[in-house]
């Protein structure tokens, strides 16, 4: 990591750039995979998962027995510690839970909100280099609560064709038992268009690489709704004086072992801090499994050292993070002033790590920026609201000359006729 001492706004601007990998024909790549899965069914998937996977598939859907052996295999301490998770996650979604009450707008006219579970929803689990069955948590569990009653779950196999284990005891868990063994660009298309095994879904969830991303951007325009454009992950750590540096140090290591295309910055106000956090990552780097995909993460990973904490306010508003840890004294005074951030995470004692995991909130979350304009995962995610209206003939008669007029000003004259016909009817009553 490099450490910048008050860069003005368009080199913190340049500093701070996204680690992109360009793929070649990424589009049109990705669109040929959609198109031949959309014409071929199962038999482009079977095609697909040899090449990108080296795995010969005969049957995609997991089967109740190797769901039963998969429970067998996971340790019963790790099934408590997602017993857990689940509950709490469970909890803080359950919190949102709410339908708007009927309001009167004008004597006569009631207006209320009702909201309805998705009925089709199919989520996402990438292979890679880690399970993610803490995403299966993360999306099922509101899905259940939202009341989806259809949850597919899509997962690349591993190289002797299986699913890992915790990733199946957790879908089963949250009430998932239909599960398909299939990754990539081509399970997206899988369930935005369906196939013979695999049933097409109303909207798409879970993260991916840049291919999976770009397949659920392309079907989002043909009429499959997404969660959320999601990409590598990215942490940002605020940290005074009152921080301590090896926290922080394994704060920035938990995002950057993510993957090589992770971000982690730190902005601090005195340089001897920063030194410090840099000398415990390069300590604690030694001990960690993963640590060559850290190694590369943070080569993309900036150090900003500045002036106060106004100055490091505009950093985090401008940069958006999908992770933010506000290691600071004052942190409420602090965190009320941040608008750009899809998850906060308050004081010395707050780990990013748990919100990956088990303290409740959602850790699917907006990256590359996109939490200027957009929410992480919540329950609103699984419903759709549907608003409702009723006037009485009263209420009709007093919003009545309000429509007639609008409409005519627009010249649809068919939307005033239809209020004009029936106040006619109740005066002649």
């Amino acid at each position: 990591m490099k450490i910048y001492q008050n860069p003005d706004t368009l080199l913190s601007q340049k500093i701070l750039q996204r680690p992109v990998h360009e793929a070649q024909n990424l589009e049109s790549t990705v669109g040929m995979v959609l198109k031949k899965v959309k014409e071929e069914g199962d038999s482009a998937l079977k095609d697909f998962t040899q090449k990108f996977d080296q795995v010969t598939i005969t049957d995609f859907k997991v089967s109740e027995a190797e769901i039963i052996a998969a429970g067998n295999l996971v340790a019963p301490e790790l099934k408590k510690a997602i017993q857990t998770a689940k509950s709490n996650i469970a909890v803080f979604h359950q919190s949102q839970q709410s339908d708007s009450p009927r309001v009167e707008t004008m004597s006569g006219i009631e207006c209320w909100q009702k909201s309805i579970g998705i009925e089709k929803v199919g989520f996402y689990i990438p292979g890679g280099t880690a399970p993610l069955f803490s995403s299966v948590l993360m999306m099922a569990v509101p899905a259940q609560i939202a009341g989806c009653k259809e949850m597919i779950l899509c997962t690349p196999p591993q190289k002797d064709g299986s699913i890992n284990p915790v990733i199946l005891y957790t879908a089963n868990l949250c009430g998932i038992t239909r599960i398909f063994k299939v990754g990539g660009a081509q399970a997206i298309a899988a369930m935005a268009y369906g196939t013979a095994t695999i049933p097409a879904v109303y909207k798409i969830y879970g993260p991916g690489n840049q291919y999976v991303t770009a397949a659920k951007q392309l079907v989002s325009q043909q009429g499959t709704a997404i969660d959320m454009p999601a990409g590598p992950s990215e942490l940002m750590v605020v940290a005074d004086h009152t921080a301590k540096a090896d926290f922080v140090a394994s704060d920035l290591l938990s995002q950057a072992e993510h993957g090589v295309d992770s971000q982690v910055v730190l902005i601090a106000f005195d340089l001897d801090f920063a030194k410090k956090v840099l000398a415990e990552i390069e300590m604690q780097l030694t001990k960690l499994p993963r640590r060559e995909i850290a190694k590369k993460a943070l080569e993309n990973s900036p150090v900003l050292v500045l002036k106060d904490r106004d100055a490091g306010l505009s950093i985090v508003n401008q940069y958006a993070p999908e992770h933010l840890i506000l290691a600071v004294d004052a942190v409420e005074a602090f965190a009320e002033r941040v608008t750009n951030a899809g998850s906060v995470f308050m004081g010395n004692y707050t780990p990013e790590s748990v919100g990956d995991y088990a303290s409740g909130t959602n850790h699917t979350l907006p990256t590359n920026g996109y939490a200027r304009s957009y929410s992480g995962l919540n329950l609103d995610a699984f419903v759709k609201k549907i608003t409702f209206q009723k006037l009485s003939a009263a209420g009709l008669q007093n919003i009545g000359e309000t429509v007639e007029l609008m409409a005519e000003a627009e010249q649809l004259q068919a939307h005033k006729e239809a209020v004009s016909v029936r106040l006619r009817w109740i005066s002649n009553e």
